[in-house]
């Protein structure tokens, strides 16, 4: 019997339908050739190729893929400066080889056509196809500056903002055409002319040409600034209601109306503002296009925080027992911005109440009137202490770094040692020391640094001088100097060296006369790590140990090295050496330890074992620290 004429093209279409269309897994694209992990970046991120990892692609789709691959990686390199690299992409396939047809040649005959239908195992190979990609790069020489025609036309020429920012314009002639550094270089031009009210600043000429078969790069970038804006009023607007007298706030505006634009102004009123804690939100704005004879209104916007600040907190002490901690502030008590603060802290040996009052002092320098009062009640085993002082200062911020305090205290101190039986089993009588001080104090704080949370680069430190008269009878006369310091050196995004130093020194004739509150004293985790609270310096023996009396002179130093490994947790190891003395010869101790840091969300914390080296049988400490290093 002759077949079917439609047999054939049945059985054609039955193959068709069998045989599905081939797909290809690209499993992974491997870039090589460029020691720079920043172009490897820019070049995977910029392959068309990459979406493609992963993922079933038809024949077609990847043959366009791999060919624009070589182009992609060309103009990835292009902001690097390497305009002619050669570039090789080869295709590597596991399970068929390359260049094999994904069609099946149609039978022309019916058996021809059942022999072609594809088996099981076959169609299972096909489907699994996978294939790897491999871009190979030689960078070749790169484009470099030629021509270099960079500057700024107009009165914004000779100013010296706009002019350091040209002087520190990348690339220069003979460097590497590196975009990313031009556009930067571009950006803090323009942001210096629009930092000091050149608002009308524009390109005169704008242009980058690149001869690539020089491998020379021509650069013609000039401004022309037009005239220099001046500083308008201030307006102030608190919503939704107003809390402090405009009249206040306007103390901290420290420019006149006239005065030429500068942007500086804006950040040290915002700083000042955000300082007083009034505000939960502080949004100070120039509006250049409100401008009225090229004078610049600021707008200041202000949303008020809550009036009121609740605290409270466990708190535990070897010698002062376990205690609790609690605190109200109120951020304003009027509109002229006074504020108010009360403290608490109750423990079972350990009794501290502060109270403080500050009101705004902005007609010289931001910074407060302060007066406080604090009342203290010691009762351990080892000293017997009642101490009540009154200050009084005023403080003030001199500059972006430096804060200044100039206080006067009156201190009255009571205090006696709980020390050691006289050998019939009886506790000696305890013998009260009184003394009265009046005496004043200067203070300055020095920070500049990058992060005051967790700093990197920079230091820290204070200076802190006073002197006075007092004693039991009021005939004791003395000076003090206390000064410390921090320095802070980043060798790499997760490592730091970290080295600290105190030292401090009393002039007296009448040592003993002095107060606990007004002696110097080393150890513990702040001081030398590895010993006690206090416990370096002179002491006096109880039935319970030693007890540290504190000392005239104090000198400490650290030097600690910190790495991060994985994410927030880092590691520490860390020398201290110090000493509370009286005399010229300090009992230097030292201590030694390792630490655990956790950068968590409220601040550092740092976790310290430690262990003094000047005894054989020096126990080991822990100290724990949350928050700011300085």
């Amino acid at each position: 019997m002759r077949p079917s004429p439609l047999r054939l093209p049945l059985l054609l279409l039955c193959c068709a339908v069998a045989i599905p269309a081939q797909a290809i897994t690209v499993t992974k694209v491997d870039i090589g050739g460029l020691a720079d992990p920043e172009m490897v970046e820019n070049v995977r991120v910029s392959l068309s190729l990459g979406d493609a990892v992963g993922k079933d692609v038809s024949g077609r789709r990847l043959g366009y893929l791999l060919r624009e691959a070589e182009a992609e990686t060309r103009e990835a390199l292009e902001p690097f400066g390497y305009y002619s690299p050669t570039i090789t992409v080869q295709r590597s396939d596991r399970s068929a080889p390359e260049g094999a047809d994904d069609a099946t040649a149609p039978a022309t005959t019916p058996a021809a056509a059942d022999a072609a239908a594809p088996t099981p195992e076959a169609r299972a190979a096909r489907a699994n196809r996978t294939l790897s990609v491999s871009i190979r790069v030689e960078l070749g020489e790169p484009v470099r500056v030629r021509g270099f025609n960079v500057g700024v036309d107009g009165a914004g020429a000779g100013d010296r903002t706009v002019r350091a920012a040209l002087d520190a314009f990348v690339p220069r002639p003979g460097a590497v055409l590196d975009h990313a550094l031009y556009e930067s270089s571009k950006s803090q031009v323009s942001r210096a002319l629009a930092a000091h009210g050149y608002f009308d600043a524009d390109f005169s000429s704008h242009r980058v040409e690149v001869t690539r078969a020089e491998h020379a790069a021509d650069i013609d970038l000039r401004w022309s600034s037009g005239e220099r804006h001046l500083l308008g009023d201030a307006a102030f607007s608190q919503t939704p209601k107003k809390i402090i007298r405009d009249k206040l706030l306007r103390k901290l505006v420290h420019w006149t109306p006239g005065d030429p634009y500068d942007e500086a102004e804006l950040d040290r009123l915002r700083r000042s503002l955000v300082a007083l804690d009034y505000f939960g939100v502080v949004d100070v704005s120039s509006k250049p296009e409100d401008a009225d004879d090229l004078r610049v209104p600021v707008q200041v916007d202000l949303t008020p925080a809550p009036r009121s600040i609740y605290s409270a907190g466990l708190s535990y002490g070897t010698v002062s027992g376990p205690g609790v901690r609690f605190g109200v502030e109120r951020r304003y008590l009027n509109s002229r911005g006074h504020k108010a603060l009360a403290q608490v802290d109750y423990a079972n040996k350990r009794k501290v109440l502060t109270l403080q009052y500050r009101v705004p002092a902005f007609a010289w320098l931001d910074g407060w009137y302060t007066a406080s009062l604090q009342a203290a009640d010691i009762q351990d085993d080892y000293v017997n202490s009642r101490r009540v002082e009154f200050v009084a200062s005023r403080s003030g911020q001199y500059n972006d770094y430096l804060n200044l305090v100039a206080a006067m205290h009156a201190l009255r101190e009571r205090w006696a040692y709980n020390v050691a039986d006289d050998g019939d089993g009886a506790m000696a009588p305890i013998a009260f020391r009184y003394a009265s001080f009046v005496y004043p104090s200067l203070s300055a704080e020095y920070v500049d640094v990058d992060n005051r949370l967790a700093p990197r680069r920079g230091a820290g430190g204070t200076l802190m001088l006073r002197g006075g008269r007092g004693g039991s009878d009021y005939g004791t006369t003395f000076a003090q100097v206390d000064a410390t310091a921090s320095w802070f050196h980043g060798f790499d995004a997760v490592s730091r060296l970290i080295v600290r130093g105190e030292l401090g020194h009393t002039f007296s004739g009448e040592l003993l006369d002095l107060p606990p509150s007004l002696r110097f004293y080393a150890g513990g985790d702040r001081s030398v790590r590895g010993y006690g609270w206090h416990e370096i310096g002179p002491r006096v023996e109880t039935d319970h140990g030693f007890y540290y009396t504190g000392a005239s002179n104090v000198v400490v130093g650290s030097v600690e090295y910190e790495r991060y490994f994985k994410g927030p947790w880092g590691a520490a190891v860390f020398v201290d050496s110090g000493s509370a003395f009286d005399g010229t010869s300090p009992d230097m101790h030292t201590g030694v330890g390792i630490g655990l840091r956790w950068r968590s969300p409220v601040g550092p914390v740092r976790i310290d074992l430690a262990r003094g080296l000047d005894d054989p049988d020096s126990p080991f400490t822990i100290g724990l620290n949350i928050g700011a290093d300085l």
